[in-house]
This record gives structure tokens, C-alpha cells and sequence, in this order.
């Protein structure tokens, strides 16, 4: 809202630095801002709602140290990141902008899928929540729209590959080249690491990659689904989803950046996206929603984000990582997410296997999913999330790299 009031003040009146709002970085750094006196200021008193709503934690008991304790403590609280990214974005973002509009509609989609399972637990006294298969149609709905628009907007598009190497001989529209309609990704680590979903049924004949939405979307779906359920996953101690996900963030940040400046992309020769530069001011928001949220998340926490913010920062992330065509380094950017999702998928299926062939399930963990392993090695949980946010950081420097490494 407020770009478009400095807009019209710069246009009409000349007022000395309504200007700064045409950047997206200075509008970045606001909303940055903002984000964290939100969270940080604001957040104490929706958790003394949640407090007075008797909205607390339901614990069962696992066996786990320190687990007790945590009775109680109000969940919800992904209400505070929702809030705190939704309002700078509102404030400070150019709301005509499509990738603003879908990153805004999948905040407020999976928030409510989230919100729903988390109010069925606490207040239906159902520890299930919402059933499972609601969740992944919910998810599965967020990856139709998201592919669909991604696929068939006319404001999706990429600067077509065959461009020329910035001079001063050339203007900056010059060198942007012609924009197209894609579906081309990134293949990390790969020279020419570029790849086109249309490819999967280009050898049907000519016309054929007309069709590739066939491919694309049920891929999108896909993606959505499982960042979602491991941020999901990933939620079991204090700060851990809150702190991985603000690394994943900022990493998602860098190449919202680069993507978005003809000059970078031009650079570092990937992908320009037209109007990709905007995510920087959503993701900014989404960092420090996150930040100010790890005040009162971090360990010992006085509030839980719940489904209703693990589902949320699940499926930002993902559709973030869509938009700038990067989602084929998911497993590493989010190899937290990926490692906790797997133990689980290897904990189950490990356990089903050896009790129909032994007769007795067998554990490869001591409990899934892999933070809880830890937790019953005896190690403290602020040091196991300390440990995990290092990795995270590491991972990240890695995603980061592939920028260059091919």
C-alpha cells in the first residue's frame, strides 16, 4: 500500500525520498523491520490471549526429558509468524505483483489448513486433529493453483536464454532480451544446467510440449506437499522449525535476488525472472517473522507455532523455491526438512518390514522423526537445535555455491 501512496507523492508532489520506495531492496529492509517489532513486540500479547483461551499444548508422553513441562504451553502460535509476515507484505510490497498475490493466498491457504487441525486438537480434544487426508487435499489444492497459475499466467515468464552479454553498448532493456513462457528449471552442479519440464513428453511430436502442464503440475503438487508435511515434521523442539526455516529463508532470499536483476542474472548467467525481485520483500517479512518468533520459541518456549505455522512456512518455502526455479535444490537447501521426513519414512517402513518377515518390528532409531533420536540419546534439545542450525547453515553455503559451481 505504501508503494503505491510514495508513487503517486513522487509523481504528483516530488517529495524528497518517496523515491527510495521504487527500490525493492530499501522496501526489503522495511519490511524486515517491521516483521520483527511485530513478532517480538505483538507476540506477547497473542500469547497471553492464547493463554486466556486456554489454548495450550496437549503432551503425550514419550519418554522424552523435559517433555512434562511443556504442558500446557499455548500453541497456535503461528498465528504470530502469519501476522507478522502478511502486514509488511501488505505495507510495503507491490500487491499487483503475481508472485506477491500467490505467495500471499498460500500463507492464508495453509494457514487456515493449519489453524483448523490445531483447533480440532485443542479445543475438540481430538489429539489427531484435522484427519490426514483433508491435510494432503489441502496441500494437493495449494500445488493445483500454484502450478496452474505458474504455468498459465501470462505475468509468469523468463528471459529467453539466447541473450547478449551486458556492454555499455546496451541498455538495460536491451539486454533483458525477449520474455517468454517456460517451464524451464535449474539443474544444479550441471554445466547448461538448465531443463524443461516439456522435455518429459517432447518425444510424443510437434506440439506436444503444449501439453507439459500435464508434467509440470502434478510435479508442483508434489514438491508443495512434502516441504510442507517435513516443516511439519520438523516441529517437535524448540526453535528447530523456526530457526531452519529462517536459514532456508534467507538463502531463498539471495536468489530472489539474482533472479530479479538483469545485471546479476546477466552475471552469474542463470535465469532472469521479470518481477522476481519483488520476493525479496515477502521473504524478508518471512525471515523476520521467524526471527521475532524464535524470542519466545526458543527454548525453554512460551509458545508453540503449531500446524497452523509448521504447514504455513512449509508451503511459503516451497512455492518460493518454484518461483525462482530452484526447486530441484530443495533436498539440500531443505535437507533438514528431507532428513527428518526420511528417518520417518525409514522408521515405519523399516518397522512393517522386519514384523511381517520376523514377526517383531525392529526400530533403525530409537525414535523417529531424527531430532527425537537424539533427544533419547540424552542429548539436551537446545543443543541438538543448535547443532541442526549449524547444519542448516552449512547446507545453505552449499545452495548458495551452486550459483557458481557447474
Amino acid at each position: 500500500m505504501l508503494y503505491y501512496l510514495f508513487e503517486y507523492l513522487e509523481k504528483q508532489y516530488q517529495v524528497p525520498g518517496a523515491s527510495l520506495f521504487q527500490f525493492s531492496t530499501f522496501r526489503a529492509g522495511m519490511a524486515i523491520l517491521f516483521s520483527l517489532i511485530i513478532a517480538t513486540s505483538y507476540g506477547k500479547r497473542i500469547i497471553l490471549i492464547l493463554q486466556k483461551k486456554q489454548v495450550g499444548e496437549s503432551i503425550r508422553d514419550l519418554g522424552l526429558d523435559g517433555q512434562k513441562q511443556k504442558a500446557g504451553t499455548p500453541t497456535m502460535g503461528g498465528i504470530i509468524i502469519i501476522l507478522a509476515t502478511l502486514i509488511p507484505v501488505l505495507l510495503f510490497a507491490k500487491l499487483d505483483n503475481i508472485y506477491i498475490i500467490l505467495l500471499i493466498f498460500t500463507t492464508v491457504w495453509m494457514g487456515i489448513i493449519g489453524f483448523v487441525d490445531d483447533y480440532i486438537k485443542v479445543f475438540k480434544k481430538n489429539k489427531e486433529g484435522l484427519k490426514g487426508r483433508f491435510k494432503v487435499i489441502g496441500q494437493v489444492v495449494l500445488g493445483l493453483i500454484v502450478g496452474a497459475v505458474l504455468y498459465f499466467h501470462p505475468e509468469v515468464t523468463m528471459r529467453d536464454h539466447n541473450r547478449t552479454t551486458i556492454t555499455e553498448q546496451f541498455t538495460v532493456q536491451e539486454v533483458r532480451g525477449k520474455e517468454v513462457k517456460s517451464t524451464m528449471t535449474t539443474v544444479p552442479f550441471l554445466k547448461n544446467n538448465e531443463f524443461d519440464y516439456g522435455d518429459f513428453i517432447g518425444w510424443a511430436g510437434d506440439g506436444a510440449k503444449e501439453y507439459a502442464w500435464l508434467i509440470f503440475i502434478p510435479i508442483i503438487i508434489l514438491i508443495v506437499t512434502a516441504v510442507s508435511n517435513g516443516a511439519n515434521l520438523t516441529d517437535g523442539i524448540d526453535g528447530l522449525a523456526a530457526g531452519s526455516s529462517a536459514i532456508i529463508g534467507f538463502s531463498l532470499g539471495v536468489f530472489a535476488l539474482v533472479s530479479g536483476n538483469v545485471i546479476f542474472s546477466d552475471y552469474l548467467d542463470i535465469m532472469y525472472i521479470p518481477g522476481s525481485d519483488e520476493l525479496l520483500v515477502f521473504i524478508t517479512a518471512f525471515v523476520g517473522a521467524l526471527v521475532g518468533f524464535l524470542w519466545y520459541n526458543a527454548f525453554p518456549a512460551q509458545v508453540f507455532m503449531g500446524d497452523t505455522g509448521s504447514l504455513t512456512i512449509g508451503g511459503v518455502i516451497a512455492v518460493i523455491a518454484i518461483i525462482v526455479r530452484k526447486e530441484l535444490l530443495i533436498p539440500l537447501l531443505c535437507g533438514i526438512f528431507f532428513a527428518e521426513s526420511i528417518s520417518v519414512m525409514l522408521q515405519v517402513g523399516y518397522f512393517k518390514y522386519t514384523k511381517k518377515k520376523l514377526g517383531e518390528g525392529k526400530r533403525i532409531f530409537l525414535m523417529s522423526p531424527l531430532h527425537h533420536h537424539y533427544q533419547k540419546k540424552g542429548y539436551h534439545e537446545s543443543k541438538i537445535v543448535t547443532r541442526f542450525w549449524i547444519v542448516g547453515i552449512m547446507l545453505a553455503i552449499a545452495t548458495i555455491v551452486t550459483l557458481k559451481i557447474r
